[in-house]
């Protein structure tokens, strides 16, 4: 059986027919064909599919497309500005490194952004802590955590 959605994604309202079981990563990648969100382990595990939900940092994977009805969906696409500037927790993780092979990064900025804006000032320990939902298969974290703890102060500095 089929039901619609309707939500917003990116600030644009969207709307589709898909099956009741489908996972809102899902019509993210191959509805909306947003795929800088990615499907990494299908368990909620990884946080390559983490999107921002009414301003809180989601997996995904784990929730099904009509559970987000009526929401307000940011991914890694509305990020970096209309006119392709980073925004700067991006210019972090270029600047110091904080990627390698680039599957993880999308979830990993999602999720650094939001952490970034609750918890400003955050020591590098509680930065580790706020990774534990994101793995990483090649850089090790260290450049990861220098790229969000450089994101993070220049974000405070940006307001």
């Amino acid at each position: 059986m089929s039901v619609k959605v309707s939500m917003k994604v990116n600030g644009k309202p969207v709307s589709a027919e898909v099956e009741e079981r489908t996972l809102l990563v899902t019509l993210i990648r191959e509805h909306l064909r947003l795929t800088g969100t990615h499907v990494g382990c299908d368990t909620a595990q990884c946080g390559a599919c983490t999107v921002q939900m009414n301003g809180n940092v989601v997996k995904s994977c784990s929730m099904l497309a009509m559970q987000a009805e009526g929401a307000d969906v940011r991914t890694i696409e509305s990020v970096a500005a209309a006119d392709g500037t980073l925004h700067p927790m991006q210019a972090a993780f270029k600047e110091h490194h904080g990627l390698q092979c680039g599957f993880c990064t999308p979830g990993m900025v999602m999720n650094a952004i939001d952490f970034a804006k609750k918890n400003p000032g955050a020591s590098e320990h509680e930065v580790r802590e706020a990774l534990e939902g994101n793995l990483c298969r090649c850089t090790g974290y260290h450049n990861i955590v220098k790229a969000i703890m450089a994101g993070s102060k220049a974000m405070a500095g940006a307001k």
